[in-house]
């Protein structure tokens, strides 16, 4: 048994399965010297940006603290999240609010903590930030449409009209907080790069309308995430994207480059995660039924959710992978008494014939939005358990 091309080395599978081997399944194996790397390269193709990590990605503490450690700042959707990153000894001042949508007094329990730098898209939102967040930096998320080409889009329920964002700007200022920016996302898992130019011409035209007719000088663009992890749609590397993006920066703003933002999650940790399951039944739904339906211990309600609408396709490998070994399409579906179980239907993954119950199927690329999306005890299932394979060998 291998794993697929350019997902997992060599020696790295070979500890992985030495490791995993008698854990008891569904669980996650995730490699932190992959984050590390990845972090690294991040930060080598965008030199003139900062990182705010993504937490809701994966919010392991391990995680975050070598994130920390490496310089990261960290984006956090509640308070919750802000609650776990404080206690690991990280500073408020590293930490944006960056979820637009959020109660008043959440908003008053992340300023008594320290935090000033805060999401917002909308009139009442931002009444709340200046009644209970007063004086901090705000910056507008505008509304990006890149629905049809990222396999996890992001549109519609964030962000508002450019139109929009214009008043919001105005309005913060005039409440007394500080307008400090725009932030877009282009949707998660995006694979056309194009989108940023057009997200990044919108950002420019609201700097140059904002400094010009009011007065009010923007000086940061938060990217959001949208970079790619490696499935089974192949993608741009990511030395493409920064490319392409510094280019159309550099189109738009000249040398004189606002603070740039990047809030990855999944091009940091998705890589880094093996998600281990066990085969529980294989049946046919007739006699003459040509594929197989393969019943796992894991399925949408605990780690698989972004297998909705077959969105994410993940790359899978079972135990019975041989050279040679016979395959044929299955149907793939969770263990869970709800017919909305079912990961992938439409597209037909081939596994080896005698494929049995009780053999495991690794589903790669699992390190992102996988154990923080499961639920806590849908049909008395656990939450699914996350195990760290550090660089220096397994704990």
């Amino acid at each position: 048994m291998t794993p697929r091309a350019d997902f997992v080395s060599d020696k790295d599978w070979e500890r992985f399965l030495e490791y995993s081997r008698d854990l008891e399944t569904p669980c996650i194996v995730v490699n932190t010297n992959t984050i590390r790397l990845n972090y690294q390269r991040l930060r080598g193709f965008f030199p003139y940006s900062q990182i705010y990590y993504a937490v809701k990605a994966n919010p392991e503490p391990e995680i975050v603290s070598l994130l920390a450690e490496m310089g990261s700042n960290f984006d956090i959707a509640s308070r919750w999240e802000l609650d776990m990153v404080l206690s690991l000894g990280i500073s408020a001042e590293r930490v944006s609010y960056g979820n637009t949508i959020k109660k008043a007094r959440d908003i008053a329990y992340f300023y008594e903590k320290g935090v000033r730098l805060y999401a917002t898209d909308s009139k009442e939102d931002l009444k709340h930030l200046a009644g209970n967040a007063p004086g901090s930096k705000v910056y507008v998320r505008i509304l990006i449409d890149a629905s049809s080409t990222a396999d996890w889009p992001l549109s519609r329920k964030f962000g508002c009209h450019p139109d929009m964002a214009y008043d919001l700007l105005i309005m913060a200022r005039d409440l007394g907080l500080v307008p400090c920016g725009i932030s877009f996302h282009v949707g998660s898992q995006q694979r056309d790069i194009g989108q940023w130019d057009d997200a990044i011409a919108k950002t420019k035209y609201l700097f140059s309308s904002l400094e010009e007719d009011e007065d009010i000088h923007l000086s940061m663009i938060n990217m959001g995430g949208g970079f790619p992890a490696p499935y089974t749609q192949a993608t741009n590397d990511l030395s493409e994207y920064a490319a392409e993006i510094q280019r159309y920066l550099l189109d738009d703003f000249g040398d004189d480059l606002p603070k740039i933002i990047l809030e990855p999650g999944r091009s940091l940790v998705g890589n880094s995660g093996i998600l281990v399951s066990e085969v529980i039944l294989i049946s046919r739904k007739n006699n003459t039924a040509l594929n197989r339906w393969v019943y796992l211990d894991v399925g949408k309600f605990n780690g698989l959710i972004e297998t909705l609408d077959e969105s994410i396709k993940y790359p899978v490998v079972s135990s019975k992978d041989l050279p040679g070994c016979k395959e044929a399409e299955v149907i793939l579906a969770g263990p869970t008494c709800d017919s909305m179980d079912i990961l992938y239907e439409d597209y037909k993954y081939r596994l080896p014939v005698d494929l049995r119950i009780g053999d495991r199927l690794y589903f790669l690329s699992t390190g992102a939005y996988t154990a923080s999306y499961a639920s806590v005890g849908f049909n008395g299932f656990p939450p699914i358990k996350t195990h760290i394979m550090r660089a220096g060998g397994p704990n």
